[in-house]
């Protein structure tokens, strides 16, 4: 079997002494494991993705000091492997949907990070003895829609992307709403199958019921608890309203487009 070489590691946490306790632990586990560094926001951890070589595997604690870290996706590209460390359990399935292999609750023993990082090696050792490197099969995959297909009564049609102020789900199904404030039903199954296939510069994942089109978003104005309201040019049946967590992520993301 091919030796592995070391395996560059970034850790995202925002409490210190559980900081400098994983990198204790990954030290004992094995010393062929480098952190490269530390972030303890959504907004660091943007910041040095954006700035630095993807590493080998990212240690992610979920709730940070600016929101959960999910954000972190939002606004960057990660195509290296996820575990996942978080005190809660109530984000499980949603973690698996952003290059997870692993997801440890707090207080992390260290057979259980031992494991996690064995279970890395041994998907590195698979795409290395395959000749393909392991960070390939967790990268998003590169599907921008240009067209999605919707459903009007018993006939079929395709929308242009770009033409869709926004998706919003209701009853379990998913809606398009076109620039002439038309409803169509898309043949989508859930909101985060249709985000995945979405370009991240035009549309935002606004709540569990909205993705957003920067090109049809009028203004927004901050709440009570750092929550935002965001108002479209196109007509809306209620508020969309952006969390607490996921403010900052919002506020980065329309910046820059």
């Amino acid at each position: 079997m091919q030796q592995l070489s070391h395996m560059k590691v970034l850790i995202v946490e925002d409490e210190r002494p559980a900081f400098e306790n994983m990198v204790e632990e990954l030290s004992a586990i094995d010393e062929n494991i480098i952190v490269l560094a530390g972030c303890n926001s959504v907004d660091e951890s943007v910041r040095w993705l954006n700035n630095n070589p993807q590493p080998d595997l990212i240690l992610m604690d979920i709730q940070l000091s600016d929101g959960l870290s999910f954000n972190i996706f939002k606004a960057c590209k990660i195509t290296c492997p996820v575990i996942f460390t978080t005190a809660y359990d109530k984000y499980l399935t949603q973690a698996f949907e952003y290059s997870s292999i692993d997801y440890l609750l707090k207080p992390i023993s260290q057979d259980k990070l031992r494991n996690a990082i064995k279970k890395y090696k041994a998907l590195q050792t698979h795409f290395v003895n395959n000749h393909s490197p392991a960070h390939d099969a967790f990268s998003y995959p590169e599907k921008k829609r240009s067209r999605i297909l919707v459903k009007k009564g018993t006939e079929y049609q395709t929308i242009r992307v770009e033409d869709t102020g926004y998706f919003f789900t209701e009853h379990k199904l998913v809606f398009l709403v076109d620039k002439e404030n038309r409803k169509y039903m898309a043949e989508k199954n859930n909101l985060s199958e249709l985000e995945e296939e979405l370009d991240r510069n035009c549309f935002y994942r606004a709540n569990r019921k909205y993705i957003i089109n920067a090109n049809y978003v009028k203004r927004f104005k901050p709440l009570e608890r750092s929550k935002i309201s965001v108002e479209l040019v196109l007509p809306v049946n209620e508020e969309i309203i952006i969390s607490q967590e996921n403010s900052a992520s919002f506020k980065k993301w329309i910046g820059e487009i």
